[in-house]
């Protein structure tokens, strides 16, 4: 077996850690700890299209009934820069520069994302704000 393949898939969210020691432990119910960490694991599970964790963590007043990823079977998801991050109390925003590739053409998503923290102490995706590019 080469090196390459031994080697842990890295996280798409861009912590240059391994999947399995990132987020994968969220997409197994494990709450993110930090607005910043949800906003990465959601990241990861759009690249990853994982549906019932994005609407799992989705605000329960602005989450759609259904997401169809595999409609966007085009989209290849090429990596995520965190800008800013901040929380106060229970209430926290994200800012950050998805960048990704539909039929070869690349495109950036930028946007500040706004979090709630539940009474459960659950932070989940409110809604977001795009940024002219």
């Amino acid at each position: 077996m080469s090196k390459a393949s031994s080697a842990p898939l890295k996280c798409p969210c861009g912590s240059n850690l391994a999947y399995t020691a990132c987020c994968a432990i969220f997409h197994g119910g494990v709450p993110a700890p930090t607005a910043e960490a949800l906003m990465r694991s959601r990241y990861t599970a759009y690249v990853l299209k994982l549906e019932d964790y994005l609407l799992a963590t989705w605000h329960p007043q602005t989450r759609p009934s259904s997401l169809d990823l595999a409609a966007d079977g085009n989209v290849n998801w090429q990596s995520l820069e965190v800008c800013n991050a901040s929380e106060d109390g229970d209430l926290a925003s994200v800012e950050f520069v998805a960048r990704y590739k539909i039929n070869g053409r690349a495109w950036k998503l930028h946007e500040t994302s706004s979090f709630s923290r539940n009474a459960d102490g659950r932070w989940l995706y409110v809604d977001g704000d795009l940024k002219e590019n």
